[in-house]
């Protein structure tokens, strides 16, 4: 069976799941990979009323979609984050409050805990599937520590690790909540996260003592631009693929004016040195992708996360559909030279 190939709904907020859904099989998608913000998934209604979540199913079904991963990327990056008054567009109004720093992460560590929860309900109640079925919260856990990458002034290893046990004391009680309810988070690791890289989401992994309910959701185009390999990511973290997004990006271009870290421009500035493109326009090599994806044997959904400032959407996010579809491919269920066995090899190599 080939792997389910869908949207991640984030980007698309603006539209309603009713009208989203009938775009996206439009655009020829299997499923959509819920976001908590916009009208796609609420997770204090998913809470308070069990009508609510069968009504978003039947959204789904209605279209003949999936879902396989609901997505609270916004809330969770206020857990860990030093709060500035940016937090206030991405924040729900409860969640932001007063603004007072401490209260606003307090709240969306409560608020995270309640996703775990809210995801149980969602899919316990798929049609067809059985209770306790898997389970996964995309999102991010925002960073203490993110300011002091460059590490100047002068940043010990003490005062990184301050950021991490930061992590650590305010993330295990999410992901034991997590736990209690057979539910799996996987952090998009991504510059201003606690992860960014392969060494800094060994690093978070240790901090939480390996958390079983603590994995990833796999996005190269956040690591290819920085250097980072992202085949020996899936690798080095296989059993801790969660999710996957498929989004591309592309590097080494611009005017030479703008470097790594952006200049300080906006996307689709042609003097950046990369920029997020339509899956398949970029640099990424996919097919290397799918290839160690099968090695680990991860079989969830391939979802693509839409993001290319110089292309209108719905062509975009069609032509991505269409690429990952052709690319997607299973693994091999016999070697392939055991039809040799037992006839020689006349030299065959």
């Amino acid at each position: 069976m080939p792997r389910p190939v869908t949207l991640f709904t984030g980007q698309w907020a603006d539209l309603t799941l009713d009208e989203l859904a009938k775009q996206t099989v439009a655009m020829g998608y299997d499923g959509l990979e819920l976001a908590c913000w916009g009208d796609h998934f609420d997770v204090e209604r998913a809470l308070a009323s069990p009508d609510y979540v069968h009504q978003r199913w039947s959204v789904l079904q209605a279209q003949g979609l999936c879902c396989h991963a609901i997505a609270n990327h916004l809330v969770g990056q206020a857990v860990c984050d030093l709060i500035d008054e940016r937090h206030r567009a991405i924040l729900p109004p409860e969640i932001w409050g007063d603004g007072e720093p401490e209260g606003v992460r307090q709240r969306a560590a409560a608020r995270m805990i309640d996703t775990a929860k809210a995801a149980r309900a969602f899919f316990d109640a798929r049609p067809g599937a059985a209770i306790g079925s898997p389970a996964t919260v995309t999102g991010f856990t925002g960073s203490s520590i993110w300011h002091a990458v460059y590490a100047f002034p002068p940043t010990s290893q003490a005062y990184l690790q301050q950021g991490f046990d930061d992590f650590a004391r305010r993330w295990r009680p999410i992901l034991d909540a997590f736990d209690a309810v057979d539910v799996n988070f996987a952090l998009e690791v991504h510059p201003t996260e606690i992860a960014f890289d392969i060494a800094s989401a060994q690093r978070a992994l240790e901090a939480v003592d390996h958390h079983p309910r603590f994995g990833f959701n796999f996005d190269p185009s956040h690591f290819a631009y920085q250097g980072v390999d992202y085949i020996r990511f899936l690798r080095t973290f296989g059993d801790r693929i969660f999710n996957v997004h498929m989004k591309d990006v592309w590097w080494g271009r611009g005017d030479g004016s703008v470097g790594v870290f952006g200049g300080h421009t906006d996307f689709g500035d042609a003097r950046r040195h990369w920029d997020f493109r339509s899956v398949g326009r970029g640099d990424v090599r996919f097919q290397d992708i799918i290839v160690a994806l099968n090695d680990i044997g991860y079989r969830g959904p391939l979802s693509v996360e839409w993001e290319d400032a110089r292309m209108d959407r719905v062509h975009g996010a069609t032509e991505a559909a269409a690429f990952v579809r052709r690319l997607d491919f299973p693994p091999s269920a016999v070697a392939f030279d055991a039809a040799f066995e037992g006839r020689g090899r006349g030299g065959m190599a």
